[in-house]
C-alpha cells in the first residue's frame, strides 16, 4: 500500500483498483501525532484527510499493511442515499438467506425485512413485502400473508396471518386465523383458534379460546371469555372522553351485527344481544337483550327538493 486516495480526487487507474478503505486505522500515537501535523487541503474538497496519513508513513518507511475483510459489504461506508440503498439491499439478503438456510419458506427473499430479531419454528412461510420489526416469534407452521408487518409479536404454531395486517405487541396463540386487512394494537392476546377478520381491530383486550370477530369489529380494553362470537359492525365504545373504561365478556356469549357495548359493562356468558343494540347496562346471562328504538315510518315526511338554478 502506498496511500489512500479520495474518490473525487482518484485517477481513472486508481478507481479500478477493487480495494477500498473502510475507514479504520491504527497507527502508533507518537507517529501519528506527527503525520496529522502535515496533513493539508490540497484536494479538490479543500479538506483535512486523515487517510493521507498513510502516504507518510510510506514516505517515512514506516510498514503499513492492509487487513482485508471476507465480506466486504459489511465495511462500506455511505456518503449519500443511493449507497444507503445499497447497504440496506445487502443486509435483507443476508438475512433472507440464513432464514432460508434455517429452513424458512420465502415466497420472493428479495421482498422480506428484518429490522430486527426475527425467531421462528419448522416450516414457517412468509409471503412477499413483509416487514418484521422489532422482536418477532412465529411458532411452527405459522404462514404469513403478503403485506403484513409485524412488530414485538408473538405468533403461535399453525396461525395463518392474511394478507395486509398490521400487528404490534400482540401475543396470538396456536391455530388462530388472522386478516385480511386485520389489525392488533399493543396487549392483543388471543387464545387458541381465535378468528380475527378483515377489517377488525383488537387493542388491550384478551380473546378467549374458540372466539371470533370476523367482520368490521372493535376491541378495545376488553375480556372476551371463550366461543364468543362478535357480530359484524360491533363496536366496544370504551373510551368516555377521559379515560378508557373495562368491557366483560362471558363465554359462548353473541352479538348481533352493529351492536354498540357501551363499557363499563358486563355481558353474562350465553347471552345474546340483538343486531342494532346500544347496550349501556349489564346484560344478564343466558338471555336476548334488545336496546334499539321501535322502527317508526312518518307517512306525512316528503324529502327536500333542490331548487333549480
Amino acid at each position: 500500500m502506498q496511500r489512500i486516495v479520495e474518490q473525487k480526487d482518484a485517477s481513472a487507474r486508481q478507481l479500478a483498483i477493487r480495494e477500498c478503505n473502510t475507514g479504520v486505522l491504527v497507527s502508533p500515537a507518537g507517529r501519528l501525532r506527527g503525520w496529522l501535523a502535515r496533513l493539508t487541503t490540497a484536494n479538490s474538497q479543500g479538506e483535512y484527510y486523515l487517510t493521507d496519513v498513510i502516504a507518510s508513513a510510506v514516505k517515512d518507511k514506516v510498514p503499513v499493511r492492509a487487513l482485508c475483510t471476507p465480506e466486504p459489504d459489511e465495511a462500506l461506508g455511505v456518503n449519500d442515499k443511493a449507497q444507503l440503498a445499497q447497504l440496506e439491499s445487502f443486509c435483507r439478503r443476508r438475512s433472507a438467506r440464513a432464514l432460508l438456510l434455517a429452513g424458512v419458506t420465502l415466497a420472493d427473499p428479495e421482498r422480506v425485512e428484518v429490522r430486527g430479531t426475527l425467531t421462528h419454528g419448522q416450516d414457517v412461510f412468509i409471503d412477499v413485502n413483509v416487514i418484521f420489526e422489532g422482536r418477532v416469534a412465529l411458532g411452527d407452521r405459522v404462514h404469513v400473508g403478503a403485506g403484513c408487518v409485524v412488530r414485538d409479536s408473538e405468533i403461535g404454531a399453525d396461525t395463518q396471518v392474511h394478507p395486509y395486517c398490521l400487528i404490534e405487541g400482540a401475543l396470538i396463540g396456536p391455530d388462530c386465523r388472522i386478516g385480511p386487512f386485520a389489525r392488533l394494537r399493543p396487549a392483543a392476546t388471543l387464545a387458541p383458534e381465535v378468528h380475527i377478520g378483515n377489517f377488525v381491530e383488537v387493542k388491550n383486550s384478551q380473546l378467549g379460546a374458540g372466539s371470533k370477530a370476523n367482520h368490521l369489529a372493535y376491541v378495545g380494553d376488553a375480556e372476551v371469555g371463550s366461543r364468543v362470537n362478535i357480530g359484524a359492525g360491533t363496536i366496544v365504545a370504551n373510551y368516555d372522553g377521559a379515560a378508557k373504561q373495562h368491557t366483560t365478556i362471558g363465554d359462548d356469549v353473541h352479538t348481533g351485527s352493529n351492536s354498540v357495548l357501551v363499557a363499563p359493562i358486563v355481558v353474562g356468558a350465553g347471552a345474546t344481544i340483538a343486531a342494532g343494540s346500544t347496550v349501556t347496562r349489564e346484560v344478564p346471562a343466558g338471555k336476548l337483550t334488545i336496546a334499539r328504538a321501535s322502527q317508526t315510518t312518518i307517512e306525512s315526511w316528503r324529502r327536500p327538493v333542490k331548487q333549480k338554478k
